[in-house]
């Protein structure tokens, strides 16, 4: 859907047959979690292009693919490079707040995500990431209070639900998290439903439960990297460390951030 929006945008713009095929080269690349390929692609499309909003979406793109390869400097410069091209970005202002919030600034992070509120106050995507900023901030009433507003306005948001599930988890409230995915899975079973609930069959020592989600998410979406993730956290609390290693590997080479799985990482060292 997004590709098919960015095309229409540059038809749209008149914009010559050439750019048309390096931007689905640039797409492949990214597809294909080849973020190198997609760096340089969308590196050269941005430099480019004249229009804000399509300057402005491929630096956003530019600034995942470095992000994915833990190019994060580079990534924070593409992302202020894409609010500058178009300073109503909303995608602008996620990917840094989001930025800024992981790598350790979660006041910056704060401030981004509501000055593109200001923008659009029901912007689900800033919404979100706020309600985690206020969670990692222990600001949990305002963080529930995100998430409560997003699931009311928009009741078949899957992302805010299983969200705000994992939230409950954190909160040490397993078993009302545990009814929340089981009625998402219900509803529509995806990767990320199945994975999160793998996550808290781990915390609630349900081993063989836990690798049963594990397997069906895989199943479903074999390139998500958070669920090889969270199967490395299940082998390493079941004493399976070869295999643990095997998933952090598989979860680097489909694109997960290396520093947010430095922990896990120290325990595959020889």
């Amino acid at each position: 859907m997004k590709k098919n929006l960015l095309f229409a945008l540059l038809l749209s713009f008149g914009v010559m047959p050439a750019q048309l095929q390096d931007t689905k080269l640039a797409d492949d690349c990214f597809k294909k979690a080849d973020y190198k390929c997609a760096e340089t692609a969308y590196a050269a499309l941005a430099e480019k292009e004249q229009i804000g909003r399509l300057k402005s979406k491929f630096y956003n793109q530019l600034g995942t693919s470095q992000r994915r390869q833990a190019k994060h400097t580079l990534a924070m410069k593409s992302f202020q490079n894409a609010l500058i091209a178009d300073p109503e970005s909303l995608e602008s202002y996620v990917n840094l707040s989001s930025m800024h919030a992981q790598r350790g600034s979660k006041e910056k992070g704060l401030d981004f995500a509501n000055k593109g509120l200001m923008i659009d106050s029901e912007n689900a995507d800033l919404l979100l990431t706020r309600a985690k900023i206020y969670e990692d901030l222990k600001k949990y009433e305002l963080a529930e209070k995100d998430y409560q507003y997003i699931i009311a306005a928009a009741p078949q948001n899957t992302i805010a639900k299983t969200n705000y599930a994992a939230f409950k988890k954190n909160r040490g409230k397993l078993e009302e998290a545990l009814k929340d995915y089981n009625q998402l899975i219900s509803e529509k079973p995806e990767s990320l439903i199945y994975n999160n609930r793998a996550d808290l069959y781990l915390a609630m020592k349900k081993y063989k439960e836990s690798s049963t989600d594990l397997e069906r998410a895989i199943k479903l979406d074999p390139k998500f990297s958070l669920t090889y993730v969270t199967k490395a956290k299940l082998m390493f609390e079941t004493g399976n460390k070869t295999e643990a290693c095997k998933a952090l590997d598989k979860a680097l080479s489909t694109g997960f951030e290396k520093y947010l799985i430095l922990d896990l990482l120290k325990k595959c060292e020889k």
